[in-house]
């Protein structure tokens, strides 16, 4: 892959996500598309953003699509791509599942969102109803990869893999759930998940550079690009956020190109931001539901329970903690880099 053309292409999606904002963000406030702010057990002070327009992801998912199918036809043009190869239009196919799976998470997080807007609270989908679509969008990004000829079932853990065979299938359902929802959650400070996102994708086009992935590259540079475009709208203090419409691309993207490239040391590398950001919730909650129990035996009083951090998901224990929002998002911004950095170095193991 020539280097240029992951240049243009991070380039065009930086561009359109950049502009689509001077467009996106007005139509947004004249829908009154704004985001309901919940304060009640977090910082008072982002009561302030409240009816800040949300939904903004669309910045770059629009980049991100674009610049991937103008990428692409660039790579097809300067490289020559033999589509007559079974072998390469398995490599297309794969890539186009890719796009499609965040396409269809993103959707999750519209539906969600605007039924938030529509009610004007945080009432959207339910968690059963975004599990079931979650699930299903699973099983048929799994059987696409499969049926575009990645019938691998190895896990790779850098220093040892083994075969799980079938049971592969049954991790991975799983571990994609968990973090599309971890990214997600990694959505509550302006400017975070956009840049860890920009981090992870830019150490994904590394690896997709090193193992000769040139069809993934073009997409993960490309929403790079539409990440860093839409941190112009995103930095604090936010003129738009992205929405579950966007965390959930953003989830889905990270997941798909992590599963695709088989390394699986690498994704859990990557992603250990969203991963530490998700099981702080779960820390909090489980210790607190115990605690809670273990007051009542011993007293046969009801108790609230105890808290680990001051709030859950991490990042806001240290907002509460003192840390402003900018230094929030270059500490994790500077921990996705480090993490992900070590990710490559297994690559070479």
């Amino acid at each position: 892959m020539p280097f240029w053309i992951n240049l243009t292409v991070s380039v065009l999606a930086l561009a359109i996500a950049g502009i689509s904002g001077f467009f996106l963000v007005p139509f947004l406030h004249r829908l009154k598309f704004g985001q309901p702010i919940k304060t009640k057990d977090g910082p008072q002070w982002h009561a302030k953003k409240q009816g800040t327009p949300t939904m903004g992801g669309f910045m770059f998912i629009l980049a991100a699509v674009v610049a991937s199918a103008c990428g692409y036809c660039l790579y097809r043009w300067r490289c020559g791509v033999d589509m007559t190869s079974k072998d390469n239009m398995n490599d297309f196919y794969r890539f186009l599942t890719c796009v499609v799976f965040a396409l269809l998470f993103g959707l999750i997080g519209f539906i969600d969102d605007y039924l938030k807007v529509a009610r004007k609270n945080n009432d959207g989908l339910s968690a059963k109803q975004k599990m079931a679509m979650q699930f299903i969008f699973s099983i048929g990004f799994l059987g696409a990869m499969y049926l575009f000829g990645d019938t691998s079932t190895v896990i790779d853990l850098g220093f040892f893999s083994f075969d799980a065979g079938f049971i592969y299938y049954i991790i991975m359902i799983p571990v994609i759930i968990y973090l599309t929802n971890a990214v997600n959650l990694t959505d509550g400070v302006d400017g975070l998940c956009g840049s860890v996102t920009f981090v992870a994708m830019l150490i994904f086009t590394v690896a997709c550079s090193i193992l000769e992935e040139s069809e993934l590259s073009i997409f993960t540079i490309a929403l790079a690009g539409g990440c860093l475009g839409f941190l112009m709208w995103n930095l604090n203090p936010a003129k738009c956020f992205m929405g579950d419409t966007g965390s959930m691309f953003l989830g889905a993207s990270v997941t798909a190109v992590g599963l695709a490239l088989h390394k699986h040391l690498l994704l859990i590398l990557v992603a250990m931001v969203y991963i530490l950001e998700a099981l702080s919730v779960v820390i909090q909650v489980s210790y607190f539901k115990y605690t809670a129990k273990k007051h009542f035996k011993a007293t046969g009083e009801a108790h609230k329970g105890k808290r680990i951090f001051k709030m859950t998901p991490i990042h806001h224990h240290f907002e509460l903690s003192g840390f402003s929002e900018y230094k929030i998002v270059i500490t994790f911004s500077l921990a996705g880099m480090i993490c992900g950095i070590l990710g490559i170095i297994t690559l070479f193991l």
